[in-house]
């Protein structure tokens, strides 16, 4: 009988066969997996991808690897990927199996709190990490419009191109939420007085920019942002959608928070509301390098009241558990004894350092 192969060609698939059925499975492994039943195989598949990893790939570049990062979503991420940019086996199927138990990435700062993912290596990852919109927390008060079979345009009226939100945009052209999102966000970016720089934007085709013309009106200069984490009540009231109360209120909030990491907790204040969320974040930024830092192992007990995310019940167990334990070195410690959840854990990292009794400090 002729033979169709050649024991070279052979023993060629015998080794590319296997090789793709684990890179297959891994890529499975890159979606969030939400029923038990999927969780449960895919920490199979986990499993066996450990066992085919090469015993001392981590032992080698733990010591001598050189991180290669690009922006990165951790939700979507794949094994391989991970990989070439420097991940050891167990930080990338940490990652993986972060996933596989039907979780996903919604804050940065949960990789954090990610097993097998150390504190410094988060940090080096940190500026790299790219939430997916459909993954991002939105503001509490924010809600899912009802899908419609069919979508009545408003009559448009004279808007600021500089100023105008996706949501109106929506309400009077036939753009989807995607392309309305796109064009602010490239509109934020770029300095807009005329025409010419609407149609530079592919979000806004000819005949949109035609029928918009009439009705756009542009800014002499493109108006100076706000930094929240500085500005005082008397800069906040410049702010259009911010009056006397809502300035105050914004002033308590960011002394008792520490300072504003994300431009979304500006919908945690009292006095912010829907309607006048949209136009602050358009004036305003927040840098998170100026925020108040907490030493969780020497700061005293009286520091952390009225903290908003420190309730009294994590107030107490945080005093006894450090009593016994003499304090912690991560933020999954404090998960692990149940002190906060991950959730609650997550937004709490960025304001947490862990100092340690010879003056080092955690991060």
């Amino acid at each position: 009988m002729a033979k169709f192969f050649t024991e070279q060609e052979i023993r060629g698939l015998l080794v590319f066969v296997p090789l793709t059925a684990i890179g297959v499975g891994i890529l499975m492994l890159a979606q969030p997996k939400s029923t038990p039943e999927e969780a449960r195989r895919v920490e199979q598949e986990l499993q066996a991808a450990e066992q085919t990893a090469s015993p001392d790939y981590d032992q080698r570049d733990a010591a001598e690897r050189e991180l290669k990062l690009r922006p990165f979503d951790p939700n979507t991420v794949t094994y391989e990927e991970m990989l070439e940019m420097g991940f050891l086996q167990k930080e990338a199927l940490s990652l993986l199996r972060y996933r596989a138990n039907g979780k996903v990435f919604r804050l940065p700062e949960e990789v954090d709190v990610c097993r097998g993912i150390d504190h410094p290596v988060y940090l080096q990852l940190k500026p790299y990490i790219r939430i997916g919109k459909e993954f991002a927390p939105k503001p509490k008060f924010e809600r899912t419009p009802k899908k419609r079979a069919a979508r009545e345009l408003q009559q448009p009226q004279p808007f600021r191109i500089d100023t105008v939100s996706a949501r109106y945009l929506q309400a009077i052209t036939p753009l989807t939420e995607a392309q309305a999102e796109t064009f602010i966000h490239w509109r934020d970016k770029a300095d807009i007085h005329d025409m010419a720089g609407v149609r530079k934007s592919f979000a806004i085709s000819d005949s949109l920019a035609v029928a918009l013309e009439p009705y756009i009106i542009f800014p002499e200069t493109k108006p100076r942002r706000i930094n929240l984490n500085r500005a005082d009540s008397v800069e906040l009231l410049r702010v259009n959608g911010i009056g006397e109360k809502t300035a105050g209120e914004i002033v308590r909030y960011r002394e008792r928070l520490g300072g504003f990491v994300r431009m979304e907790q500006l919908s945690e204040v009292k006095g912010v509301t829907e309607s006048n969320y949209e136009k602050i974040i358009e004036q305003i930024y927040c840098d998170s390098c100026e925020i108040r830092k907490i030493d969780i192992n020497f700061v005293a007990p009286k520091m952390l009241e009225g903290h908003p995310y420190i309730g009294e019940r994590q107030l107490r167990k945080l005093t006894n558990k450090k009593s016994l334990k003499g304090g912690w070195s991560t933020v999954e410690e404090l998960v692990e004894q149940e002190i906060f959840t991950r959730e609650e854990a997550a937004k709490l990292a960025p304001y947490l350092v862990f100092g340690h009794r010879d003056g080092s400090d955690g991060q």
